[in-house]
């Protein structure tokens, strides 16, 4: 697969704050209530938030070693390629690239639009018309130039660490509540299943950065450094932002609020508090959509210089001046847009997320297969505690997988069917492919 014309000029740094901008999203101010309704306790609630991330952390210390030894275009998609099969990575590719991603991205914008009525009122019909807008200043600055896309990154990433910051330095500091204990509170969830759930939701995201492999410096040393890093950086913060909510609210009056980063926002800063963490939350779902993007972007350029989409000859090129996939973001706005005119933000981001947590599972199972398959090299990144490492990665999403089908048997088999009917389109390119071969030989 060609990779020409895209440049490697995305540095370590520049990596590691693209991952804090695409898993810092939404999930940090409105599931904490959710974690405390089913585990019961705030100090169960905590250890829940430390479980989900060293689950994360395990799946991403394994996926890091597969980004050294392949550091190509494509991220996931090309993994499961190259160590499964293209049918398997394909699978992945259509799904991410077709449905996931740009309905993903649909999702954040109306999450955008809908977070600003605070400030401006708008009817659902102006709300949708807000969001492609979004989506198209996003798009402009990744057509400029890939750089313009992570400068923006960077900005985002730094507007949403204001608000969460200020929270945690308060709220430590001046909160009056210390409600971190075992004792139980009057929860009606179900259980750690779904605590555990909202919890991986929450640090979600960051296996997307791999699909930058092709415009990092020094990829197999600096993208496994960057997503390390990254996600080491949000842990810490996940824990911090919670414990400075048990800090500033009691656990009893924590359960009845749907909106905590809210409610605790106004706690310590005030009637003016609500501008502010809204801000904040705009700011930082509009850096997760920029990354949304750019991630699904790369796949389908991926897979467009494979022919295993209908025009992939057109979606794998690169503007010979910009330099920038500009018929992939086309095309992925156009669907983005699709997603936004006929979608809501529950049904666009439950869409396909059993599927996709199908193919998470087996690229952490791809490490075993990648120490059979490649030399080892000594000056690459390994994963430490192997085998141990990707073993709990792998049952973390195990459990994710039997809680989506226990608890939402129809979305999950709904998930399976969108994602095989993209094989008679591979079929379908394959075999044209392979006419126009012939035709040339």
């Amino acid at each position: 697969m060609s990779e020409q014309g895209l440049k490697r000029n995305i540095k370590m740094f520049e990596a590691m704050i693209f991952v804090i901008g695409f898993v810092i999203g939404s999930g940090v101010f409105l599931k904490p209530t959710v974690v405390l309704n089913n585990m019961g306790s705030s100090a169960g609630a905590l250890s829940i938030w430390i479980i989900g991330g060293l689950i994360t952390l395990c799946a991403s210390l394994t996926i890091c070693e597969i980004a050294a030894y392949i550091p190509k275009l494509g991220g996931l998609y090309t993994y499961l390629c190259e160590l499964y099969g293209d049918v398997y990575g394909y699978l992945y590719g259509w799904t991410e690239a077709i449905i996931a991603s740009p309905g993903g991205s649909a999702a954040m914008a109306i999450a955008i639009a809908t977070f600003s009525t605070f400030f401006v009122p708008m009817s659902p019909v102006q709300q949708k018309l807000f969001a492609i807008l979004m989506v198209l200043v996003v798009v402009t600055a990744q057509i400029i130039s890939t750089k313009c896309g992570v400068y923006l990154q960077s900005l985002a990433t730094v507007g949403k660490l204001i608000p969460i910051g200020a929270i945690i330095v308060y709220g430590l500091m001046n909160g009056t509540a210390h409600d971190v204990s075992f004792t139980p509170v009057a929860a009606t969830g179900s259980g750690i299943g779904v605590a555990l759930l909202g919890v991986l939701w929450s640090y979600d995201g960051w296996i997307n950065t791999c699909t930058l492999g092709a415009e990092v410096e020094n990829s197999p040393k600096n993208l496994p450094r960057a997503i390390i890093g990254g996600l080491l950086f949000v842990i810490v913060v996940y824990i911090a932002f919670n414990l400075a909510i048990f800090n500033v609210v009691p656990t009893s009056e924590m359960l009845a609020s749907n909106k905590i980063g809210v409610d605790v926002s106004v706690r310590l800063f005030g009637a003016g508090g609500t501008a502010f963490i809204t801000a904040g939350m705009i700011v930082s779902i509009f850096g997760a959509l920029n990354a949304q993007m750019t991630c699904g972007t790369r796949i389908a350029l991926a897979m467009g210089q494979n022919r295993v989409l209908p025009a992939g000859k057109i979606l794998g090129t690169i503007h010979p001046k910009l330099r920038t996939p500009i018929h992939a973001l086309l095309f992925q706005t156009l669907l983005c847009i699709g997603f936004i005119l006929t979608g809501s933000f529950d049904s666009l981001t439950d869409l396909t997320i059993f599927a996709i947590w199908i193919f998470f599972t087996l690229g952490i199972y791809g490490i075993f297969i990648l120490r059979k398959k490649m030399p080892r090299d000594e000056n690459l990144y390994k994963v430490p505690l192997y085998p141990l490492t990707p073993i709990l990665g792998m049952l973390g999403g195990v459990y994710l997988l039997y809680s989506t089908v226990k608890d939402s048997f129809q979305g999950a088999m709904l998930g399976i069917v969108l994602t095989l009917i993209g094989l008679p389109v591979y079929y379908y390119c394959k075999h044209k492919n392979k006419k126009d071969l012939n035709r040339v030989l």
